[in-house]
């Protein structure tokens, strides 16, 4: 959704991981603040948690873990253009948010599929993929320009709309005032517009049949994630449309 992305995970708001277990990783980030925990034991209790509920499910232990987290002071500064943020993630946990449309119920339904998302360079042009695997020889792949202070796309204005055609079709998002990025949080925002997808079928290629280009639906199509926390393993995110979203670096040493 180089491109950025998300066409499940911002278009349609959220997406669910696969319920494969995985092992927490050891990584030590740096020394704790006085009186709380240090961000490796924090991001280890995330995970736990993670492994622990229902990922559809809005959870009360996750949001309290996200929020220590995000106020901890201890991720990665300017995150969205930090070295780290580029690569491979896997969606752990979504949230599901209050503005879902039936659409966004029915994708976060996914739970037998894995769910990645590429953050990758091409030729000086950011991109963020959102790969749906539905086995060893399927997938979806929908791909999104994307924008940063780094990396900047002319394209990329401000959305103007919060539905599509007035519909709750994909989801609500925010405009306006309310979709400002938060002044306190430096170069934490990646934005996206959906530009092309396909499904790859046993080697057979077939494209996504939502036609993003078209001149009616590119402002819809638009979008951005605030990355609230990174490490070298963990991502936590929230989207234009209110869902967070937790992933973890597929490369880390799990």
């Amino acid at each position: 959704m180089a491109r950025v992305s998300l066409a499940i995970l911002a278009l349609v708001g959220a997406t669910a991981p696969t319920a494969a277990a995985f092992q927490l990783p050891k990584l030590e980030l740096g020394l704790p603040t006085f009186g709380a925990p240090a961000a490796t034991d924090l991001e280890n209790q995330l995970l736990a948690e993670v492994q622990a509920v229902d990922r559809l499910s809005n959870s009360e232990g996750i949001d309290r873990l996200v929020a220590q987290l995000e106020s901890s002071g201890l991720g990665i500064e300017r995150p969205a253009i930090a070295p780290e943020v580029y690569g491979q993630w896997r969606l752990v946990h979504t949230s599901s948010a209050d503005t879902a449309s039936p659409i966004q119920r029915k994708a976060v339904d996914a739970t037998k599929y894995n769910i990645y998302q590429n953050i990758e360079l091409d030729d000086s042009t950011l991109i963020v993929s959102q790969v749906v695997k539905f086995g060893p020889e399927s997938q979806l792949k929908v791909d999104a320009l994307a924008s940063t202070a780094a990396y900047p796309l002319a394209e990329l204005t401000e959305r103007k709309s919060s539905t599509t055609l007035g519909l709750n079709i994909l989801g609500v998002s925010l405009v306006g005032e309310e979709a400002k990025p938060d002044p306190n949080r430096p170069d934490s925002r990646i934005d996206f517009v959906f530009d092309s997808g396909s499904f790859n079928l046993r080697g057979a290629t077939f494209p996504y049949p939502v036609p993003f280009r078209i001149p009616i639906l590119r402002d819809v199509v638009k979008g951005w994630i605030d990355i609230t926390y990174l490490s070298g393993r963990i991502r936590i995110a929230r989207g234009n449309k209110g869902t967070t979203f937790v992933l973890l670096k597929e490369d880390s040493d799990q």
